[in-house]
């Protein structure tokens, strides 16, 4: 019994490595030319250096995230940062496999005891909302900005302002009465499992510590896409440019993405916001993709070393 076990979880293991780099693969291949413009991309020898500084931005991103992680999940079990931070790169790699990265959860909570794990599931959908605030709170100015200086597509800004507003409120009643939505949720099999003590409450000095590690984050995802883009096209304004990215940020973070046709999804949504900005199609695309590489590909592919290391519980 124990040896079938055993050859499941090694089967489930490589089976999460074959989908994941599959779709990764499948996302770039759907980008047009996307190799041959990469390639006179790195033909300049000052590419280089932008490339590995903004890697070197990936690390803080994610450490960032990491500590963030260790914060909200103390609550219910105290874990060492090493150990969440594996959480994260896990919940990267597995996360490619569906839509909207609906499994990213199922990879980090296995890195708790098992009797935690259920509420460790809700902790993981509200700790996202603290970076969805910041994020949302902050594309809603960029929307409002690009409209006021735009008369093309006012209708589709105000409903992007007037749907991160309702958003925004939505985080705030959540991360406010997190004990309340364990309970409601407790109707699921999985959610029974809760146990009295496991139910938490948010402290005031916790929520806004989360808030600025949040935007400290958001400082540094949203420097990573600059420079990268900046190296591309000196043209733009820097605060035009910041409130372009930062519109970007908002909408891909918001709209549910299809795991296949994700960078498709972002490069239209790149050109969007950027139009009157540069209209330069290619520069926005690799921007936008070389940022998902840095901050999604590269992660995944430590999370997975993560995944075929660690001695996995099930029950």
């Amino acid at each position: 019994m124990f040896g079938q076990k055993k050859l499941i979880i090694r089967l489930i293991k490589i089976l999460i490595g074959v989908l994941s780099f599959w779709f990764i693969y499948a996302r770039l291949s759907s980008i047009p030319n996307f190799k041959e413009q990469c390639l006179i991309w790195f033909s300049e020898p000052s590419m280089y250096f932008v490339f590995g500084l903004t890697i070197l931005f990936m690390p803080i991103n994610w450490g960032i995230e990491a500590y963030k992680w260790k914060l909200v999940t103390q609550l219910v079990e105290n874990v060492s940062y090493k150990t969440s931070l594996k959480s994260i790169f896990s919940g990267i790699c597995v996360g490619n496999i569906a839509p909207g990265r609906a499994l990213e959860f199922a990879a980090k909570i296995v890195f708790f005891k098992p009797e935690n794990r259920p509420a460790i599931t809700v902790l993981h959908f509200i700790n996202g909302m603290f970076q969805m605030f910041i994020t949302v709170l902050v594309g809603m100015f960029a929307i409002y900005y690009k409209t006021v200086r735009s008369v093309e597509n006012t209708w589709i800004s105000y409903l992007v302002f007037s749907l991160g507003t309702l958003l925004i409120i939505l985080f705030c009643w959540s991360i406010l009465n997190v004990s309340i939505i364990q309970k409601k949720l407790q109707f699921f099999k999985w959610f029974k499992n809760i146990k009295q003590e496991q139910l938490v409450q948010f402290s005031i000095p916790l929520i806004l510590k989360l808030l600025g590690l949040s935007v400290i984050r958001y400082l540094v995802f949203t420097s990573q896409f600059y420079f990268i883009y900046h190296s591309l096209s000196q043209t733009g304004e820097f605060f035009d440019v910041f409130m372009s990215i930062s519109a970007y940020f908002m909408l891909t973070s918001a709209i549910p993405m299809i795991s296949y046709i994700e960078p498709a999804i972002r490069a239209a949504i790149a050109l969007f916001v950027f139009n009157g900005v540069n209209n330069n199609e290619i520069v926005v695309v690799l921007s936008s993709t070389f940022v998902w590489i840095i901050n999604v590909v590269f992660p995944s592919l430590i999370g997975y070393v993560v995944i075929l290391k660690e001695k996995i519980v099930i029950k």
